[in-house]
This record gives structure tokens, C-alpha cells and sequence, in this order.
């Protein structure tokens, strides 16, 4: 690592200042909370009470707000600064990923009993993994995205090779 590459750690402690500064901001009571996931992914965590402000209308605000965290990062890192940071706010997150699973799961079930494709709502890239990861665990189904940004879903479809 040069001198002037900032590690993910250190990406994590940019972003827990900025998340302190935007509860402080908006005179919201949070915790900002920074663990290692792997080697190159951090997740900041912002738990507390009545956090909905930050997560927003089908968590677009959260979106924004992970965007402008990597913002933050970027503008003040004068080195590079590789790797992934994750915010997630209240839970939000885990909560997604755990409710589009089953989401996902049931929808294939359907696709393969009626042998019908079925085209989801376009979601984001992260969503649209969640879906491919839980519709891969389902026998005689597939999945394939079509469309552009903003507009790109998920189609689960029978899978021929089954």
C-alpha cells in the first residue's frame, strides 16, 4: 500500500465523521457503528430511533445517502482509495435482502409451476443481485436482467438446461 492509499478502515472513519455531522445536522439520536466485512468492505452502520428521514421512500434516500458518503470519501482522501463501503441505516438493508429473497424465492416457484417468465420491477443493481442469488437456489429457473439504468430488472424465466 503506497503512502498515500487510504486503507478501508481508514475510508470507514471519513464516513462516520460525515454520518455523526448529518445526525448532529438533522438532531437525530443514532450510533454510528464501523465493521470490516472483509478485506476490501467496510459497512457503517447508523442505528437508533426514528431513522426513517434517512432511509427515505423504498430506501432511496439511503441510496443517496451511500452515494454521498463515497463523495465525502473521494473529496477528502487525497490518496487512492480502493474498496467498498456499505451504509445501511435502522437495519433497512438486511431487512430488504431478507424480504426480496423470499419475494424472489416465491416468484420462481411460480415461474417453474406454470412454466411462464415472469419480469420483475425494475429495481437497483444490489436488489437485482439479491434476486439472481435467491432465484439460483431454485431448480428449473433462471434469471436474466434486461433494460438500462434506471430502468434495468430482473426476469426469472424457465431454465432450459434443467
Amino acid at each position: 500500500m503506497d503512502d498515500n492509499e487510504l486503507s478501508v478502515e481508514q475510508q470507514g472513519e471519513i464516513v462516520d465523521e460525515f454520518l455523526d455531522g448529518l445526525l448532529d445536522a438533522f438532531g437525530l439520536d443514532g450510533e454510528v457503528e464501523v465493521d470490516r466485512v472483509d478485506d476490501d468492505t467496510v459497512e457503517i452502520r447508523v442505528d437508533g430511533e426514528d431513522l426513517g428521514l434517512l432511509i427515505g421512500p423504498g430506501g432511496n434516500t439511503l441510496t443517496s445517502l451511500q452515494e454521498l458518503s463515497k463523495t465525502v470519501v473521494q473529496r477528502h482522501a487525497t490518496g487512492a482509495h480502493h474498496g467498498r463501503i456499505r451504509v445501511d441505516v435502522a437495519g433497512y438493508r438486511q431487512r430488504r435482502r431478507e424480504a426480496l429473497t423470499g419475494f424472489a424465492q416465491q416468484v420462481a416457484d411460480e415461474v417453474r409451476e406454470t412454466g411462464t417468465q415472469k419480469g420483475l420491477e425494475p429495481m437497483g443493481a444490489a436488489d437485482r443481485k439479491v434476486v439472481h442469488d435467491a432465484v439460483s437456489e431454485v431448480e428449473g429457473v433462471a434469471t436474466i436482467s434486461e433494460g438500462q439504468e434506471p430502468r434495468r430488472r430482473v426476469v426469472i424465466v424457465v431454465d432450459e438446461g434443467d
